[in-house]
């Protein structure tokens, strides 16, 4: 029963996410459009608070030593710097970006809004990241 009401909280917080990034219009082509083409701060705007957010949420979790709703401690593992790795990842990923006007969150509220030819885009993200687990062992580090 308490893993239910833990999934629900987490259904609950997924929704109200997907809700503040339509009202905010990050999921809107013509925005993601205006940011490839430095034309608006917008996006821009929405990033940068993400990332700041995200960090000081990670040193206060570190810091605090904080623990999930099931007990456990959290841990975040530390990541293998390359350049190269996160070049041609971040290429790969903005380019995408790019050619379909959504990221992974915005690509499931639109499909979810109705929009169901994002499906095709939905099963490319989801057949690219088969690709690259099935890959991953023997890509260079």
């Amino acid at each position: 029963m308490k893993k239910l009401f833990i999934y629900s909280g987490y259904l609950v917080l997924g929704l109200l996410f997907g809700w503040t990034l339509i009202e905010a219009q990050v999921i809107s082509w013509y925005r993601i459009q205006e940011m490839f083409r430095f034309q608006s701060f917008h996006m821009y705007g929405v990033i940068g608070t993400a990332v700041v957010l995200g960090a000081s949420a990670l040193y206060l979790i570190r810091r605090a030593e904080a623990r999930s709703l099931t007990g456990q401690r959290i841990e975040v593992a530390p990541k293998q710097m390359s350049i190269v790795r996160y070049l041609v990842g971040g290429t790969i990923f903005g380019l995408g970006w790019a050619l379909t006007g959504a990221c992974p969150a915005p690509m499931f509220i639109l499909f979810s809004s109705g929009f169901l030819s994002v499906g095709i885009v939905i099963v490319g993200a989801l057949l690219g990241t088969l690709l690259y687990g099935a890959l991953r062992d023997r890509l260079p580090h």
